[in-house]
């Protein structure tokens, strides 16, 4: 009993060892996983940074800032802003008191000019440029460098073909190389083969697609901060000099300065619209058109044109578009003496298709009542330059001056005009008085060319002359950039419809000397992506050479060549 207990001892006191080994090997390696994880260092800032840059620079987020910068726009076109109109803000906040302060917030009542527009904005610049710019060297790289090198298995790619010749190798491989960079592939010979690639030009389109979207971007950013945009109303006769002063109206870009306005002038000499006389478009305008002279420069030499809807005056960067038109009726007004205090022609504003037209008479200095004691007067004025007694309205009937009248009332007193608030097409009765009739009615009276409506008690009259001008409404845009857009728009255009329409393909031809002492030949080719032209291709360029290699049997006993798809390939 004790040998048996001496002999086995040492194997349970071995077997107890052994399982507290692995015990605390087992501990081990449970413990090794947690303390390795532990040990892993995190990314830092620096590792933030970079991971931040290869999401922005990746061509996913760039499709996906493009889409936002689309999707952001459309809050543009379909709400009011301030820059484009600003009284239509205004209606829309009074109309929309719950909503407008909403919008405010977001900042769609400016939308090109927000901050989160304005970060899509310029992420969308930022990731474009970060595509590029690698994928550039990129290229560079590879056009500096030769195609690769043929694979050992020709027979596994998409297109193969081979056949077998007398020709020496060498004559095959030279003929196979001046065959290629006939068809203007890239070839050079490597090792027992001729290695050609052809279709750089998709990379290219693609890169300038890249590139014409960034330089759109530049010139959309351009036109937007030094762009200007002002209208002017102009009679028959009248003259404007590009100049602030002169505009009716203006707005500019943040970044525009007064020295930017290219210097030109122009007068306006006549003014044509015609207008179908019968028929269901009676009235439908057929052609407006407004005859200029103008100059470019203080000193330039004055030109005749004619500015058409649609057809603009093109001066260096600007553009003067033909907007509207109307009519501007000619009247005197005297005072209590007789003396002409007031004579020129009134632009009217339409107010339907038909020209009906509402504006107001000033008459602001030199006007004298009866008893010589200064005042101001003003006058409401209607026009319709196409009247009928039998319609029963005060509404023309034709755009055309066929029958013109003019209704007018008269008020005097104090115009405003030193509020600083002035409209010249409305007027400010706080402080004036009507003129009143034998009735004690507001005074009023419906004019024909060449009658006189007298004021009460001899406070003087009103005269509509037998002239009616017409006016010409113009609209000069000053945009810089937009040969750059035009530009990028086209090369965007063309630079995707060659990465689309390009195929960059590869193709090998390997001539060695068979153990029968005959030359084989192999031929396959490889396309970037699925196409049926890459096999198409390679059969053409197979029957060329074919037909061109040195020791080619005659046609009659010659084996056809034809493309077959690789093992395993699909058919």
């Amino acid at each position: 009993m004790s040998d048996t207990t001496t002999d086995n001892s040492p194997d349970e006191a071995g077997s107890t060892e052994s399982q507290e080994d692995l015990r605390a090997a087992g501990s081990q390696l449970s413990t090794a996983p947690r303390e390795e994880l532990a040990s892993v260092p995190g990314l830092g800032v620096i590792g933030w940074v970079r991971w931040f840059w290869r999401q922005l620079t990746s061509m996913r987020v760039a499709l996906l800032l493009l889409l936002l910068l689309s999707l952001g726009a459309i809050p543009g076109s379909l709400i009011p802003q301030t820059g484009a109109d600003a009284s239509k803000v205004e209606e829309f906040r009074t109309a929309h008191r719950t909503l407008a302060p909403v919008y405010d917030k977001l900042g769609l009542f400016h939308v090109y000019s927000s901050v989160w527009f304005s970060a899509i904005y310029i992420l969308l610049f930022v990731s474009l440029i970060g595509c590029i710019v690698p994928r550039t060297w990129q290229f560079v790289g590879q056009l500096r460098g030769r195609p690769p090198g043929a694979p050992k298995r020709l027979n596994r790619l998409p297109a193969y073909t081979t056949w077998r010749t007398e020709a020496d190798p060498e004559q095959v491989r030279e003929a196979a190389l001046a065959l290629l960079k006939k068809r203007r592939f890239r070839a050079h010979t490597a090792g027992d083969a001729v290695a050609a690639e052809k279709g750089y030009l998709r990379e290219v389109g693609n890169l300038v697609f890249h590139i014409a979207l960034i330089v759109l971007l530049v010139a959309f950013a351009s036109g937007q901060l030094y762009k200007s945009d002002g209208t002017k109303l102009m009679v028959e006769g009248d003259g404007f000099a590009n100049a602030l002063p002169m505009y009716d109206d203006f707005k500019s870009g943040s970044l525009f300065e007064n020295d930017d306005l290219v210097p030109f002038s122009f007068d306006l000499k006549d003014f044509t619209g015609t207008y179908e006389t019968s028929g269901p478009n009676k009235g439908t305008p057929r052609t407006f058109e407004a005859k200029i002279a103008y100059g470019v420069g203080a000193y330039g030499k004055q030109r005749t044109t004619s500015v058409k809807v649609n057809q603009p005056l093109k001066i260096d960067d600007a553009k003067v578009y033909l907007v509207s038109h109307g009519y501007a009726p000619v009247v005197t007004v005297r005072d209590g003496k007789g003396k002409v205090v007031y004579h020129d022609a009134v632009p009217l504003l339409p107010l339907d298709g038909n020209v009906t037209s509402n504006g107001v008479v000033k008459v602001m200095d030199g006007y004298r009542d009866a008893r010589g004691k200064k005042d101001q007067l003003g006058f409401q004025a209607f026009f319709v330059p196409t009247f009928d007694p039998k319609s029963g309205t005060m509404l023309s009937q034709f755009p055309a001056l066929v029958n013109p009248l003019l209704a007018v009332n008269a008020y005097h007193g104090d115009l405003g005009v030193d509020t600083g608030t002035q409209n010249v097409y409305q007027l400010d009765k706080t402080h004036m008085k009507a003129f009143k009739d034998a009735k004690g009615q507001l005074l009023k009276k419906l004019l024909q060319p060449g009658d006189t409506m007298k004021l009460p008690d001899g406070a003087g009259s009103i005269t509509f002359d037998k002239d009616v001008k017409e006016w010409a409404g113009f609209e000069i845009v000053q945009e810089p950039g937009g040969g750059w857009a035009l530009g990028g728009a086209v090369a965007a255009i063309l630079g995707l419809a060659g990465s689309l329409f390009i195929q960059r393909r590869r193709v090998w031809v390997r001539a060695v000397r068979g153990a029968d002492g005959v030359t084989v030949v192999e031929m396959a080719g490889l396309g970037r992506s699925e196409s049926a032209k890459v096999p198409e291709e390679l059969g053409v360029l197979a029957g060329t050479l074919y037909d061109r290699a040195p020791g080619a049997p005659e046609p009659d006993d010659a084996n056809e060549s034809t493309v077959v798809p690789a093992e395993g390939a699909e058919k």
